[in-house]
């Protein structure tokens, strides 16, 4: 008999991620790979991306395969950004053509999912809301600054988005600092540890303004790349935290206006962003404070993977047997 694994693929702007989930939700594998981008970018061409992800998969995928080829009952896979009929990204191409051609191979369906439907499944599956039917979510990441109102459609999910950036989000002010400071991209991991080791935050960078949980980024980017000119790492760590200190004030106004609109409590925080330990500390004391219960999950599970894509495929071929 089949002990049972759903294998997951995702192949986002940032990760080549292959991951394999069982029956009861364990995580039996979960490999990544960083897409290289060269000094001094701020980012990677969709068709440098798409190429990248077709020459790291096979070797993550012989890896992953070589222990569990004949246990698998379903292929999942990310085939576009959001939930949308109009949503696409030629990088999702790559994780979708392997993941098809494998299933096939195996005599397994294939079944596709949004990238976002992932990164909320990710946290959510591992959280006390696991069994809610809607949430507020929070999709922050390198590319993706939203507010969502979620509900659980049974397959996946139904999101409607209720607040966000109007221009740029989080994860770009972040890298675009840290790479103007030398850091090779993505930026957050170090840029986070620098926030937090501070001993103490500028007063070079006006406060984001949230109206009704909407934003504008710009201002600030341009703030905080200027007041970073020229400067040493160790020179703009007071900026840097001061920076996101102005970011954490403006996810947790986004949160809570979005929720007194919305009338939702729950709030689940997704994304590359929310991995950053400054943030999160920072924001789950707020909410808290103010009447609502967030759920980060772990930081390994906030950032791109293909953890919550395999546990989306479990749900659709078990939750009825």
């Amino acid at each position: 008999m089949k002990k049972g694994y759903i294998l997951g693929i995702d192949t986002s702007n940032y990760k080549t991620s292959v991951a394999v989930v069982d029956r009861e939700s364990n995580i039996i594998c979960d490999q990544r790979r960083f897409l290289k981008v060269k000094q001094g970018e701020k980012g990677l061409r969709q068709s440098d991306a798409l190429f990248q992800h077709i020459v790291n998969l096979p070797q993550l995928l012989e890896e992953t395969m070589s222990i569990h080829e004949h246990d698998f009952d379903a292929v999942a896979f990310s085939s576009r950004p959001r939930p949308m009929e109009d949503s696409y990204m030629p990088v999702f191409l790559a994780g979708e053509g392997y993941a098809k051609a494998v299933a096939a191979a195996l005599r397994v369906p294939a079944f596709d999912f949004s990238h976002q439907e992932g990164h909320i499944e990710a946290v959510k599956a591992f959280s006390r809301h696991r069994d809610k039917e809607q949430l507020l979510a929070c999709h922050f990441s390198g590319g993706t600054c939203e507010m969502l109102r979620v509900r659980d459609n049974g397959r996946g999910y139904d999101i409607d988005i209720v607040g966000g950036s109007r221009d740029i989000s989080f994860g770009q002010v972040i890298d675009r600092v840290g790479v103007e400071l030398g850091m090779m991209f993505p930026a957050g991991e170090e840029m986070d540890r620098i926030a937090q080791s501070a001993d103490h935050a500028s007063q070079a960078l006006t406060a984001i303004k949230s109206d009704r949980g909407w934003i504008n980024l710009s201002g600030i980017d341009t703030q905080a790349r200027r007041a970073t000119e020229e400067m040493y790492v160790t020179e703009a760590a007071p900026i840097i935290r001061e920076l996101f200190e102005k970011i954490s004030d403006a996810m947790a106004a986004m949160i809570e206006q979005c929720a007194e609109k919305t009338g939702i409590s729950d709030v689940l925080l997704s994304g590359g962003v929310t991995a950053s330990g400054f943030i999160r500390d920072t924001v789950e004391e707020r909410l808290i404070r103010r009447g609502l219960d967030p759920q980060f999950g772990s930081p390994q599970l906030a950032q791109d993977n293909a953890v919550g894509t395999a546990l989306l495929g479990g749900r659709v071929i078990w939750q009825n047997r």
